[in-house]
């Protein structure tokens, strides 16, 4: 009984958290496109800079010690020792503020030679807005680890949607305020990533009140002696280095290629520094840097790339828990099966949401982003689109890998995908200008994608029958793309553009569903790993 009980809160757990991430996914979408419209491209451009800076910071500062924060609480809890379990969070409180306020003092600081290194030193308003984030998000960090050691994941993910949503509501309201009133883009900017700050001090102030409530109703006094704080900072460490250095690999590369593409944009369009733009628009408001202009546009298309690997937040979540468990009991065939089904069930929401943002890329673009520059979105969504679906192979073959206990080999694939990434960008983009790095992006994530697959297919018993994971999905999203384009060009002859990207992605998902069925390509096992996938598979009667 309590095993079964353990394995029901895990799952539980997982469950809650994916959901939580789904809605945070889906209210960042909900801010990103409408900002996009809001800002123009230029104003784009200087937001995603700063914020770019932002996660690369943050990441260092926050990727591994909330995990081994959740994981001591979590074994201290487990033997009932709670004196342990405050000094441990009281340890990695003091850690994470002076983390947060280095992090902060840096971003702020030195905002000017931060921004000129990506290439843009009009953001440095941008960078200055967001940074005291890093030290809210460092602080309730720890509180979010508290609360996962003691397997709730509730505040997280409802801090996690508050968060989102104050950056919704106060960064969009701020653009719209700016732009209104006729401030420059990179003021506008500012403003709209001031919302982030704003969404994380409010959530600090729920996860604060949160656990000052938790602690009220504990009962009882707890009478065992807590480790030193240094044993204990020592053994946080030791956990939380070797995961930072690895969650660090994807920020560090953004970070590189955000910086690595304005500067050779800025060359190869013998553009001026960004400063000259910004003095140059007390003249003549309507002055635009070009290099950053370009950059937004581009970021623009990335904004839209990134939802289909929204859709794979609650497979993963289920993924590594299921196979985890089988390789316990050790089930390598139950293992294996449960892989190749998340792989398929991955590439059944993949493959069509790629395949239709490439065919539709320039309806979606116009339909999205009407002002944006089309010359640089449209076939950067084309190629984007293509690269999202080996995004989405990558995440699951990551799943995969982790549960069967292969953690490190796909940091290191990563590693070689981004530097891919980085030589194809070199060449590209001096040769076809912002349009290159989406070429660079699908280069390093086919890289990453097959090499995973190669390696699921050598150390894993049981591996996925690759051709059962493909080919009818394949099948079905071609069929579906080839669809989707016809009826847009028929109905584009009548219609205007909304409503013939609408009509065909209506026409598109219902020919897709016939397919899956007709072809069965999906079976009960399958949507078992999915939320009520035993109800979908009676009403599918599979």
């Amino acid at each position: 009984m309590g095993n079964r009980e353990k394995k029901s809160t895990f799952f539980g757990g997982a469950a809650v958290l994916a959901a939580g991430i789904a809605i945070v996914k889906l209210i960042g979408a909900l801010y990103k496109i409408p900002l996009g419209n809001v800002l123009d491209d230029e104003g784009y451009g200087h937001f995603n800079n700063a914020y770019v800076i932002y996660n690369l910071l943050l990441m260092i500062s926050t990727a591994g010690l909330p995990v081994a924060l959740s994981k001591s609480i979590s074994e201290a809890s487990t033997l009932g020792r709670r004196n342990q379990v405050h000094r441990i969070f009281n340890v990695a409180l003091v850690t994470f503020f002076i983390l947060g306020t280095v992090s902060f003092l840096v971003m702020f600081a030195l905002a000017q030679p931060l921004a000129d290194l990506q290439g843009d030193g009009a953001a440095v308003q941008a960078v200055r807005a967001i940074a005291p984030a890093c030290f809210f998000v460092c602080i309730l960090s720890t509180f979010r680890g508290y609360a996962q050691g003691h397997a709730n994941m509730v505040p997280t993910a409802v801090s996690q949607i508050i968060e989102a949503l104050g950056k919704l509501v106060i960064g969009l309201a701020l653009a719209w305020l700016l732009v209104k009133a006729g401030a420059s883009s990179s003021d506008a900017a500012a403003g709209a990533i001031f919302g982030v700050t704003c969404g994380a001090g409010i959530c600090l102030v729920y996860l604060i009140v949160e656990h000052v409530m938790r602690r009220r109703g504990e009962s009882g006094h707890p009478t065992d002696t807590p480790e030193t704080p240094g044993v204990i900072l020592k053994r946080l460490l030791v956990i939380a280095v070797p995961i930072t250095l690895c969650a660090s690999v994807t920020p560090i590369t953004s970070w590189l290629d955000t910086a690595q593409v304005q500067n050779i944009l800025r060359d190869v369009m013998n553009a001026q520094p960004a400063q000259w733009y910004e003095a140059q628009k007390l003249i003549d408001p309507k002055v635009v840097d070009p290099v950053v202009a370009a950059y937004g546009a581009y970021q623009k298309a990335i904004t839209i790339y990134n939802l289909p690997s929204s859709f794979m937040v609650a497979l993963t979540a289920s993924v590594i828990p299921a196979i985890s468990a089988c390789r316990t009991r050790r089930d390598f065939q139950g293992a294996g099966r449960i892989a190749e089904s998340s792989m398929r069930v991955g590439m059944l929401l993949a493959l069509p949401a790629g395949i239709g943002l490439s065919v539709l890329s320039s309806p979606i673009m116009y339909l999205l982003y009407s002002d944006t520059d089309h010359a640089i979105a449209d076939p950067s969504m084309l190629i984007l689109g293509i690269a999202s679906v080996f995004v989405c192979v990558m995440l699951v073959c990551n799943s995969v890998l982790q549960a069967s206990g292969f953690v490190n080999l796909p940091i290191f694939i990563m590693i070689a995908g981004c530097a891919a990434k980085l030589i194809v960008n070199n060449f590209m983009v001096r040769h076809v200008g912002a349009v290159g790095a989406a070429v660079g992006t699908l280069v390093c994530y086919v890289i990453v994608a097959v090499l995973e697959l190669l390696l699921i297919k050598r150390v894993i018993p049981a591996a996925p029958e690759y051709t059962r994971v493909f080919a009818k999905p394949m099948v079905a999203a071609g069929v579906m793309g080839i669809a989707v384009w016809a009826v847009y060009g028929l109905l584009h002859r009548f219609l205007g553009n909304t409503l013939s990207t609408m009509g065909a992605i209506g026409v598109g998902v219902v020919v897709y569903a016939v397919l899956v069925v007709a072809l069965k390509a999906i079976s009960r096992q399958d949507l078992s790993l999915m939320p009520k996938g035993d109800k979908i598979a009676k009403l599918l009667h599979l």
